[in-house]
């Protein structure tokens, strides 16, 4: 952060178009020209040029923010317009980072723009994050979110994180000096295709944008040094029912990288670990009955298998035993919006939130075959459903594999 007596080193005064431009800070007795300073020279990067990093991005530009890092990989799609500010209809198919740098430069040419087009991974992260002051994790992964917050306890850069999930928002600030880091509330990732994404299980699209305002704001006050952060508290938002609250989040002492004790102490590319998770069936059916009223923001591997060989089925396997009219149950355990869109005929629709409690209104006299879209939440099925007794089969590659491969006449 900087270092207010040493403005004057190296952030010039604030010249006469700047202080018209940003004159409502200026008159706020807790920011005043000092703030204004304090945010030119500081620099803030954003990991995920999303739902979260849109409205976060467009709000620190705009107050004058010195320097901007943006890390994203991606191009955009029609599906976010939903709620991703920075683009636009005639957008689609152009690389994030080009227009998001488009958008900044036009609302604030005086910010300096350092873009990262690839992913967030072991090997950079720490290179990515060190030169910045504060970190706004805006990723829709565990993966990365792991690797986000890693990296800034490493490096002792404050982590501003936030989440969205259907229409529940969270917002904290993670791996500053004695306070806690994400790990202390999450410490290891969940068992793959335990909890939908936002593409299966819906976002409100305002929402991102409410939580990544706090995020911005968070990262404001950090540079500042004004009001109190979100540290040791985690800020939860209701938008259904517009309720807000918030729940004391201490330092964990064994916490595997802040802790007394550290474990973690270089980046662990979580990815290829979550790919490659086989959790105990039981304990599987355990965590979908105990969680199975969801969590924020998180965004499976795109894969297709999921569980040991003789849990899985293939597309052809699947037509074969159609054809054959050999007696079998299709389960579909994604959401009834999903399952609106593109379905298998003869599915019963299931979502894998109210698998462990309708178990009874299953048969147990035939197969059952599950399927998802691409095959996470269908591996996490079988477990609970082998728990149960049942003859249960994952379609490797969900109806993703089913239409790729489908005579669509």
């Amino acid at each position: 952060m900087p270092d207010l007596k040493d403005l004057e080193s190296f952030v010039p005064r604030l010249s006469p178009q700047e202080l018209v431009r940003y004159s409502r800070h200026l008159t706020l007795p807790e920011f005043g020209e000092e703030g204004q300073r304090r945010l030119k020279a500081g620099r803030v990067l954003i990991v995920g040029a999303g739902g979260l990093g849109s409205p976060a991005a467009l709000y620190l530009a705009a107050a004058g923010v010195g320097t901007i890092g943006l890390v994203d990989f991606d191009r955009v799609d029609e599906t976010n317009l939903q709620r991703q500010i920075l683009y636009s209809t005639l957008d689609v198919g152009r690389p994030k980072l080009s227009v998001a740098a488009d958008r900044l430069r036009a609302i604030n040419p005086d910010v300096d723009l350092v873009l990262h087009d690839e992913p967030f991974a072991a090997e950079n992260g720490l290179r990515f994050v060190e030169p910045f002051d504060v970190v706004i994790d805006g990723t829709d992964n565990f993966g990365t979110r792991y690797l986000v917050n890693d990296a800034c306890v490493l490096s002792g850069t404050p982590n501003v994180y936030g989440s969205v999930f259907r229409f529940e928002g969270q917002a904290a600030v993670f791996a500053t000096a004695g306070g806690p880091c994400y790990r202390c509330l999450h410490p290891e990732p969940p068992p793959p295709g335990l909890i939908a994404n936002c593409a299966e299980a819906g976002v409100l699209g305002v929402l991102p944008g409410i939580v990544g305002t706090i995020q911005a704001t968070e990262a404001i006050k950090l540079i500042t040094g004004i009001g109190e952060p979100l540290i040791g508290r985690l800020w939860l938002y209701d938008a259904l029912r517009m309720r807000m609250r918030e729940i004391t989040l201490p330092r964990d002492p064994a916490c595997p990288v802040c802790g007394d004790a550290p474990a973690i102490r270089k980046l662990v590319a979580y990815d290829q670990q979550c790919r490659d998770a086989s959790p105990d069936a039981a304990d599987v059916a355990r965590a979908g009955a105990e969680r199975g009223e969801g969590a924020p923001a998180s965004e499976r591997a795109k894969r297709g298998a999921g569980g040991p060989a003789d849990q899985t089925m293939t597309v052809e396997e699947l037509r074969r035993w159609r054809r054959e009219k050999k007696p079998h149950l299709l389960l579909d355990v994604r959401e009834p919006s999903e399952h609106a869109v593109n379905r298998i005929e003869g599915a019963l629709l299931l979502p894998l939130r109210q698998l462990p409690t309708r178990l009874g209104t299953l048969p147990k006299d035939q197969p059952v075959v599950v399927h998802c879209k691409s095959g996470g939440r269908s591996a996490i099925a079988v477990a609970i459903l082998k728990v149960a007794g049942y003859d249960a089969h994952n379609l490797s590659g969900g109806i993703q594999a089913w239409e790729s491969t489908h005579d669509q006449s």
